[in-house]
């Protein structure tokens, strides 16, 4: 695969020595200034206030605004916190440590959104702060489940609604991500797959929470790692047959398909085949010869193909950036550089 080819057209307004270009949310200054790259929010609040001191309320036409309605609708790109915890971790530090300074670096990689994975209503409290204060959106969240096992199920579900319902009031969420929790982590340890009347009490949990959070303004999507893939496919195909569609969607982790099912794409695009109009949200990973990246672009999955396929299904998910180091990954450059590049090629796949 080569990179995408995207055709561009960038509208922009002079202003003096300046130069606004609404399409990259980039400002240029004369040689005496540097360049500086701005948020979305911070661009249009910049931009139309340029104008308008330059030239008045009555200089701002029409054609004006509508270069700045174009940025406003541009691509929402967030990213999950896992993958900041394994470049953190790489270079022995710890990313929850100082929360302020590791969102400011998700910010400066142009990202417009974090999914965090959370545990409790509290910790959305600890977030919201600092989340606007970086102008950062939470448009989403994970969060552990234990479905299978019927008094967990409904402790589970108890937990996750009153978190979910936090996260809406506060930050305006709008989809939650669980991966109901295997019967071990292991995954070497020997029979530890789940049994079919497990299998169905899962489902019918999974289904009660989706129906709950549609009561409360929010849509849940589910997830899986490389185990549901086990035995057939039978826990993960279980999960999306046995729901209404209308309560469960799916987070497609496009690297777990394609990694669970022995490094194929053919597993990977009979599951959009299957299931592609119920994708609400796109973790987004990538690998070499089957070790992951550390920026995600060109490689073993085809998401050029991904991309184009999710379009002809007229589905435009939630697009969060998964792409977290392993042992084998490359170590040539830091969290920010490397959510900087995905970003990137996130916007030639899926802008337009």
């Amino acid at each position: 695969m080569g990179e995408v080819a995207v055709k561009r057209e960038e509208p922009a307004c002079c202003l003096g020595g300046w130069l606004y270009r609404a399409k990259d949310y980039i400002i240029t200054a004369s040689k005496d200034h540097a360049m500086a790259e701005l948020s979305r929010r911070r661009f249009l609040k910049a931009a139309t206030a340029a104008v308008c001191a330059a030239h008045g309320t009555g200089w701002l036409t029409a054609r004006t605004t509508e270069y700045l309605a174009a940025a406003e609708s541009q691509l929402h790109i967030a990213t999950n916190v896992y993958p900041w915890f394994t470049f953190y971790r790489r270079e022995k530090k710890d990313f929850n440590a100082d929360l302020d300074a590791g969102l400011a670096e998700v910010a400066a990689a142009g990202l417009d959104g974090f999914e965090p994975i959370l545990n409790s209503p509290e910790e959305v409290d600890r977030l919201a702060p600092l989340l606007e204060k970086h102008h950062l959106e939470m448009r989403s969240f994970y969060v552990n489940t234990v479905l299978h096992d019927p008094q967990a199920a409904d402790q589970s579900i108890e937990h996750v609604l009153v978190v979910a319902e936090k996260a809406r009031s506060r930050l305006g969420t709008q989809f939650v991500v669980t991966n109901p929790s295997p019967i071990s982590w292991n995954r070497q340890e020997p029979n530890i797959d789940k049994n079919d009347e497990q299998l169905e009490i899962q489902a019918r949990a999974l289904d009660r929470l989706g129906a709950a959070l549609r009561e409360r303004g929010l849509r849940l999507a589910y997830h899986n790692h490389d185990m549901e893939l086990r035995q057939a496919a039978r826990e993960f195909h279980h999960m999306m047959l046995a729901t209404n569609p209308e309560n469960v969607g799916l987070c497609l982790d496009a690297h777990w398909i394609y990694r669970g099912s022995g490094n194929s794409q053919v597993a990977l695009f009979d599951v959009i085949k299957l299931y592609g109009s119920r994708v609400r949200e796109l973790h987004l990973r990538q690998s070499q010869d089957g070790i992951w990246t550390e920026a995600f672009g060109p490689g073993d999955i085809d998401y050029v193909r991904l991309a184009n396929e999710l379009k002809r299904l007229g589905v435009r998910p939630h697009l969060v950036l998964e792409q977290a180091v392993e042992q084998g990954s490359p170590n040539t450059m830091g969290a920010r550089e490397a959510h900087r590049k995905g970003r990137d090629y996130v916007l030639q796949l899926f802008a337009g």
